[in-house]
């Protein structure tokens, strides 16, 4: 081919500047241009290798990174530029004779097969690159969301809401069962997902340091079971169950839950840290409730303030005042009560339950039946409105009263009802009745029964088993104590006459063991949760039938069976209540035919303050009459 020809051939930009410096570098006709020509293909081929080698690295380290996306336009680009070089270089080579070079052929060949391959437009190139932003941002989303919630927020509820976790393996069957067992009902306001009951505790993701207070237990109580699962969710619940059945853990592990998801610094200037209240009925509830929260609390630095009468206000006063300041590292956000000495402590501006967002009303029906419902309205103004409050109802019944306040206080709340609303008397406690004409022989009958239940004498310490003996009267119980403790008993008392601190070392010997035997009036019938109470003996018969049911279910506590022995004479008020209590032991399945004596009818209910002119089936009044706080 002549050099004309070459010169008639149509020159890309690169061609003529490679033509020019040939032109410049070309000496004469030995040869030397060929010589020149090869070393620049030489080279040109390891300027290619480095490229190669430099893009593979930027490559992989863009996958690394995952910003391959964001390079995809660019390199696209780049590979545009660089195909058309391998174009230019591939005409100089043409030009250069590659019959000559033979490795030039097969890379040509493959620079000709790179180039079939199409180059999308950028418009791809932006939707691949919003596409994989979109999934990273999705995986670091879910990567930072962690697996068992424990952060600080001010939300309880979306802390609590994923506190319970049922297991997979917690079948509906399962469940059915469950609730069939203990003839358990669930009641849920709509738009409301059906709760699923917390068969284990293993289900509860709550903090180890809570966890203990489970121990010595297989398995959660129906009431906790059901319970947990909407008090976690931050709902308003009613709890309608026996007495004893666990209702103070019921209330006390959610409660807690709260308060640990949002602890935060205390503030110098901070009004009150309380924000968790409970109102009971009786002082020896309250004390008992403290108790309980205050060592759940303890490891968190969470403490409990027991307010009650019967003892001086100015402990009280000063504990609330101090709530703060983070006394022995412990501040107080719980305040355990009687209605009265809350009331009072209100009044005098020494309580402030302005930020309670979580209530507790425990034994609702005793309350109002002890004519607290007053109290209770005005303690509860004074906490946060309903709407930023939730309120937890616990009762042994659900009459209509108790009805009417849960409407007033409570938004929307999952009711749940072990057993029947109506007042039952514990199906694990054995029930017995003995009928005498005269009622002076029943201390020799006590102390039959004493010997009967092998009881000893002496205190022998904590494993000894515990009798509890009531009597209806402050003097009466006096007098059967001095009784016993003339026959060699170690035995206490509990009863009205007797000062706080007396009753509060009363009742801790007897829970230790160090007496074996109690003498107590109803003061002590409803609430006390006292370990081992093998039997309760009625010396004399309550006043109610309400009273002999939580009388005895001091006994047969956390799943145990117990006894109870009641002294039964027909005088006075027990001829009226014949009838009542021959219902509950035919219920029961216990033998009442030494009651059949009396007349078997049944008296009709009678308010404690408005007597038996007070009707229940009086609906409640019906829009803005309503009142919410």
């Amino acid at each position: 081919m002549s050099k004309d020809t070459l010169l008639d051939l149509p020159e890309s930009k690169k061609a003529r500047k490679y033509k020019k410096s040939k032109d410049k570098k070309r000496p004469g006709s030995d040869g030397t241009a060929d010589v020149t020509i090869g070393e620049n293909l030489e080279s040109s081929k390891e300027e290619e290798k480095k490229e190669r080698k430099r893009q593979k690295k930027e490559r992989k380290a863009l996958e690394a990174t995952g910003r391959l996306a964001d390079s995809e336009a660019g390199e696209q680009s780049e590979k545009k530029k660089k195909n058309k070089r391998k174009d230019n270089e591939n005409t100089v080579d043409t030009i250069v004779d590659p019959q000559s070079h033979p490795e030039e052929k097969k890379k040509k060949r493959k620079r000709d097969s790179e180039d079939d391959v199409p180059v999308d437009s950028s418009t791809p190139a932006i939707e691949l690159k919003k596409e994989k932003k979109r999934k990273k941002e999705a995986a670091v989303a879910d990567s930072a969301i962690p697996t068992t919630s424990n952060s600080s927020t001010s939300d309880p509820t979306s802390f609590i809401s994923n506190k319970t976790s049922p297991s997979s393996s917690v079948t509906s069957a399962e469940v059915s069962a469950f609730l069939e067992k203990h003839s358990i009902t669930i009641n849920t306001p709509d738009n409301t997902l059906p709760m699923v009951p917390v068969l284990a505790f293993t289900q509860l993701d709550i903090p180890p340091e809570l966890q203990v207070s489970f121990k010595g237990f297989k398995e959660p109580s129906p009431i906790q079971a059901c319970t947990w699962p909407p008090a976690l969710k931050g709902l308003d619940v009613v709890g309608i169950a026996e007495t004893g059945s666990g209702k103070t853990l019921a209330f006390g592990i959610p409660a807690l839950a709260r308060l640990i998801s949002r602890l935060l610094p205390v503030k110098k200037k901070e009004k009150s840290t309380v924000s968790v209240l409970v109102v009971a009925p009786t002082r020896e509830l309250a004390i008992q409730t403290h108790d309980t929260l205050s060592a759940l609390g303890k490891p968190f630095g969470i403490a409990s303030v027991a307010v009650f009468g019967g003892v001086p206000k100015e402990p009280q006063v000063r504990m609330l005042k101090n709530a703060n300041k983070g006394l022995d590292g412990l501040t107080t956000r719980i305040i355990v009560g009687t209605p009265g000495r809350i009331l009072d402590l209100m009044q005098e501006g020494a309580c402030d339950l302005s930020g309670v967002d979580y209530l507790v009303l425990d034994e609702a029906d005793r309350m109002l039946d002890k004519g607290f419902e007053n109290d209770i309205r005005k303690i509860i103004a004074g906490t946060k409105p309903a709407d930023e409050r939730q309120t937890m109802m616990f009762s042994a019944t659900w009459p209509e009263a108790v009805r009417r306040l849960a409407s007033t206080f409570q938004k929307n709340p999952v009711r749940v009802t072990v057993g029947s609303d109506d007042l039952t008397a514990n199906s694990r406690v054995e029930q017995s009745v003995d009928v005498f004409d005269d009622s002076r022989s029943k201390d020799s009958r006590l102390l039959a029964v004493l010997r009967s239940l092998s009881h000893k004498k002496a205190s022998t310490g904590t494993t000894e088993s515990r009798i509890l003996v009531f009597a209806l009267y402050k003097k009466e119980a006096s007098r059967v104590e001095e009784m016993l403790r003339r026959q060699g008993y170690s035995v206490g008392a509990l009863h009205g006459d007797m000062t706080q601190n007396a009753r509060m070392e009363t009742l801790e010997k007897f829970k230790s063991g160090t007496t074996g035997l109690m003498v107590a009036t109803d003061v002590a019938a409803r609430g006390l949760d006292i370990p081992n109470v093998s039997a309760v003996i009625n010396y004399t018969f309550p006043l109610t039938i309400e009273d002999y049911i939580h009388r005895i279910g001091r006994t047969g506590r956390g799943g145990r069976s117990g006894k109870s022995i009641t002294f039964f004479t027909g005088d006075a008020h027990e001829k009226s209540l014949a009838g009542e209590f021959a219902r509950v032991l035919r219920e029961g399945g216990f033998d009442y035919d030494a009651l059949k004596k009396f007349p078997m009818t049944i008296k009709k209910k009678e308010h404690s303050v408005y007597g038996a002119f007070y009707r229940d089936d009086i609906p409640m009044p019906k829009g803005p009459t309503k009142i919410v706080f």
